[in-house]
């Protein structure tokens, strides 16, 4: 048995706010335990909501909070945040950028300060399409494009030109306001019009249906209603919209029916329709037929009867069957198989980006593939290193280093990759949140480490049925995956032969 140590940390959001108390000296609230809760104690202008089954920081409102130095990139951390207020304090320097690449920011506030440089254009346009609420008046040497964003005021100026300055303000605010909404109806519309447009293949870039033609079989959507009874068995939700349970002929198969009403779904439904077009493997989920009817929009894959991954390990499945050992590395060694032939098996490599145990769907002999392709990225260029975009994915599956760099490489999919296989190991949730604690798998993975005790490692349900170094193989692998840093991950192919030799350990 060889013994392991390992010291690697997650940097989680929660980290992020402890930073940022630290470093501004938040001392005057009550910021004491875990930001989110339990709730009765969360942390004063800190507001959490729930995702995945674990609390996420959502707002952030620090102002007149006595502020200085620069803005801090620990907020890039909160990844989920929503609401962000800065304002009334003294703080200098420019704006970041990574303001700019939070996802969910809807509202952020950093009037009042000594701010510099100017704002980016990306702020400035998602405050012209209406996606972003944004102040940063009263900063005096902060720029808005060419111009000055100081708010002009005079404490001189008479009551009757005040009152009269709010009136038109207050009306020509109005005016913008229905302005902005007509805006956002009218590139809604559009965008609604242009995805069922191109899905119709009246539009640029279609989904050409020669392409479909050639590879898979077209459905109207009457035959789509008698397959799926009428949509009567749902199988799963997402943003695309519904995936319901059917038959061809005798053969079951999954149905994906878009919603057009989701301007994410369509551009994840879209992302996976080009992606399987392109690739065939037989750990990935195979498409076989697809309907392309006016506003009825489908893709059919073939059925995956044992359902997820995540069914069997959190024991929420009702199909009788328990996953021994040699069944959890089979499925390893299947999912492994997957990401490494999406790594190096296409040119230019994808890179999947959501890989976790829900992705990973387990047909009628437990073989495992990956699924779930909306989030995936193709390389412009066979020879490139990273694609830089925005984060996404699956909190607590997250690369921590892409989290903070927005490059996205195939040692990302790694890290995810070692998240599941401790998920697998352990059969243990990737979150834990105790009282006013949250445990990242990683970290009771480590613990349990240091005691030298595989039993208390592999998941208590096999009651040690399992062969000692192949385990303590399997944890080594899957701890280097999760290293902080992607220099120090193995490839996906070193991954692949290292399982199987787990995997050989085992049988033997």
């Amino acid at each position: 048995m060889c013994t392991l140590e390992y010291d690697e940390y997650i940097y989680t959001p929660a980290d992020a706010v402890t930073n940022i108390k630290r470093i501004y000296k938040v001392d005057s609230r009550n910021w004491q335990g875990d930001p989110c809760v339990p709730n009765a104690y969360k942390w004063e202008g800190v507001d959490c909501n729930s995702y995945d089954g674990f609390l996420r920081i959502t707002s952030l409102n620090l102002s007149s909070s006595g502020l200085s130095g620069h803005i801090l990139t620990d907020i890039s951390k909160l990844t989920m945040l929503k609401s962000l207020d800065l304002s009334d304090n003294g703080l200098s320097g420019n704006i970041p950028n990574f303001l700019a690449q939070l996802q969910s920011l809807e509202y952020l506030n950093l009037a009042k300060n000594n701010l510099t440089g100017s704002v980016s254009n990306e702020l400035l346009q998602k405050q012209s399409d209406g996606r972003l609420t944004l102040s940063v008046g009263q900063n005096p040497n902060l720029l808005c494009g060419t111009t000055s964003c100081t708010l002009q005021s005079n404490a001189t100026r008479k009551k009757k030109n005040n009152a009269v300055i709010t009136v038109v303000a207050s009306i020509a605010g109005i005016l913008l306001l229905l302005g902005i909404a007509a805006v956002i109806i009218v590139r809604r519309r559009k965008t609604y019009d242009a995805a069922k447009n191109i899905m119709l293949g009246r539009r640029h870039n279609p989904i050409k249906e020669s392409e479909l033609e050639n590879k898979q079989r077209e459905y109207s959507f009457n035959e789509v209603v008698n397959m799926t009874n009428n949509f009567d068995r749902i199988l799963g939700r997402g943003g695309f919209g519904t995936v319901y349970h059917g038959f061809i002929e005798d053969i079951e198969v999954a149905v994906k029916m878009l919603s057009l009403s989701s301007v994410q779904g369509y551009q994840q439904f879209i992302a996976e329709v080009k992606l399987l077009m392109r690739v065939h493997h037989r750990n990935l989920t195979s498409l076989i037929g697809y309907c392309n009817e006016e506003t009825n929009i489908g893709l059919i894959y073939e059925y995956m009867k044992n359902g997820d991954l995540d069914e069997h390990l959190s024991g929420k499945n009702n199909r009788g069957k328990s996953l021994n050992w040699e069944d959890r590395l089979r499925i390893a060694v299947d999912a492994a198989q997957g990401l490494e032939y999406l790594h190096n098996g296409c040119k230019p490599p994808i890179i999947h980006r959501d890989v976790k145990c829900p992705n990973i769907l387990l047909n009628e002999n437990f073989h495992a593939k990956l699924a779930d392709f909306g989030l995936s990225k193709c390389f412009a260029a066979e020879g490139d290193t990273h694609v830089s975009t925005i984060v996404a994915g699956t909190p607590g599956y997250l690369d921590p280093e892409y989290t903070t760099s927005n490059r996205l490489t195939e040692k990302s999919d790694v890290y995810s990759f070692g998240v599941v296989l401790l998920r697998i190991i352990t059969g243990q949730p990737v979150i834990i949140i105790k009282e006013d604690t949250t445990h990242h798998i990683i970290q009771r993975v480590n613990s349990m480490i240091a005691e030298g005790d595989i039993t208390k490692v592999v998941d208590s349900r096999l009651q040690g049925d399992f062969d000692n170094n192949s385990a303590w193989k399997a944890v080594e692998i899957a701890m280097a995956s999760v290293s902080a840093t992607s220099v120090q991950r193995p490839y996906m192919r070193d991954i692949v032969t290292q399982l199987k030799d787990c995997l050989a350990a085992e049988l033997a």
